[in-house]
């Protein structure tokens, strides 16, 4: 079956996924892959522009790879690699920044957010960060980016850019990305108010084992009202029920949803029927996950070749952008 288009996301390296990362985003890039031709990267150049220390860089990278792969991608048909293996980016992304407008820049809600966080590293590169990722989207031809609504402006701030860069050096050289709008299920963290996560330490790695899942499911709040078994709860406040509806059978979630409201069910049981359910679901994936940490050379070997075949689209249009600055 022919392929849509071409479709480009990266992702910077935090180790080991949690439940956020694969619902919001793993299981997306593997369901693409039957439609669409993917370029997908770890972007380690990006993580620089926050980390203080890259003593984890490369074992983050590898837990990363070894969670997408284990989900589904598939590297025979999929470009899977990592940013910095492919240099050209950092080529374009000087060409780029030579038609970027330092107000743009600075006016994007993501900078902004960055300098509230870390308000003693505002650096160079976290200002041309966006500059970095259109490069990194425009440098391989893509079609197609899935983003959510937050994502947004940063790739209408590539389209712009695009538009700007065509119309300098009068050529068509790079191709405008459109938006392909995806549902990115925020999931919420152990505390049940913030989003999932590693620096608020609310998050359950899909790589846990059965017994550290079930602990961490322990530590979720349920309804904050209910404070006896033989309290009725609220399964619409409930972030447990809330993940029952992903994970576990209807007739199971339609059961919970009725005898917790008359307190048939309490909320320890409706943990460990979540976490059982949970770690079922997840078996496949961690034992997948187990076959290819025993052998890590095949997963350098991956990213190798990703890289190889990242590099030859890079260095097509690189030779076209050269062509069309009229570089000597």
């Amino acid at each position: 079956m022919a392929k849509k288009g071409r479709v480009f996301s990266g992702a910077r390296p935090t180790g080991r996924q949690h439940l956020g990362n694969y619902l919001g985003a793993i299981q997306n890039y593997v369901a693409l892959q039957d439609d669409y031709d993917c370029v997908y990267c770890i972007v380690d150049v990006h993580a620089l522009t926050t980390v203080e220390t890259t003593q984890d860089l490369r074992q983050n990278t590898f837990e990363m790879t070894l969670d997408w792969l284990a989900a589904g991608i598939r590297p025979e048909e999929t470009i899977l690699f990592v940013q910095s293996h492919v240099p050209q980016v950092m080529e374009l992304h000087a060409y780029l920044s030579m038609v970027t407008q330092f107000g743009k820049l600075t006016d994007l809600p993501t900078f902004k957010e960055k300098v509230r966080q870390q308000p003693d590293n505002v650096n160079y590169g976290l200002l041309g960060y966006p500059v970095l990722m259109a490069a990194g989207i425009v440098l391989y031809k893509s079609d197609i980016v899935p983003v959510g609504i937050d994502q947004a402006p940063h790739l209408e701030f590539t389209r712009e850019l695009v538009r700007s860069f065509n119309h300098r050096y009068n050529t068509k050289v790079l191709i405008e990305p459109q938006a392909k709008h995806t549902e990115i299920l925020k999931v919420l963290g152990l505390d049940g108010k913030e989003k999932m996560g590693k620096s608020l330490n609310n998050h359950i790695e899909i790589a846990s084992t059965p017994e550290e899942t079930t602990k961490r499911v322990r530590e979720m709040v349920t309804d904050p009202a209910r404070q006896r078994k033989t309290d009725a709860g609220n399964p619409d406040i409930c972030n447990v029920f809330t993940m029952h509806k992903i994970f576990s059978a209807q007739e199971e979630v339609d059961m919970i949803n009725v005898e917790c409201r008359r307190a048939g069910i309490g909320c320890v049981d409706c943990k460990l029927r979540y976490a059982a359910n949970l770690n079922k679901n997840l078996a496949p994936f961690r034992a997948k996950r187990a076959e290819l940490a025993a052998n890590p050379n095949y997963i350098q070997d991956i990213l190798h070749d990703g890289g190889n075949r990242a590099r030859a689209i890079a260095e097509q249009t690189m030779i076209e952008v050269r062509e069309a600055i009229q570089l000597p």
